[in-house]
């Protein structure tokens, strides 16, 4: 579509691997499965990756930086997931606090630490 006109149709596939038993769902139980698994996923990580940690306005364009950078978030929203219920706040305000040994000290525990304020 350009300028309110659509120029061209296209059709797309969209190809799914389920380990479910194929008589569980009926076709439309098993698409609206798929939309809710992919809603959770832009609606949850994607929103904290973009919205707390600026992901797409990141100016990393170089394959391997890029992949660090992932990984460094990834990493962040693991510690915040294992710390979310001890009372901190949100994602911001916890990044701005954490420390490198706070997060040594998370990564070393079997169980959930106590919130640092």
């Amino acid at each position: 579509m350009r300028g309110g006109r659509v120029y061209e149709e296209q059709e797309e596939y969209s190809y799914y691997v389920s380990s479910t038993n194929p008589d569980n769902y009926n076709e439309a139980a098993l698409l609206d499965a798929v939309r809710g698994h992919w809603d959770a996923v832009e609606n949850g990580s994607h929103h904290r990756r973009d919205v707390s940690m600026g992901e797409d306005a990141s100016g990393i364009s170089k394959r391997p930086q890029a992949h660090m950078m992932a990984s460094l978030r990834n990493l962040t929203l693991g510690l915040f997931e294992r710390q979310k219920d001890t009372g901190t706040a949100s994602l911001p305000s916890w990044r701005r606090k954490m420390t490198a040994s706070d997060a040594i000290r998370i990564l070393a525990s079997k169980n959930k630490i106590i919130n640092h304020d």
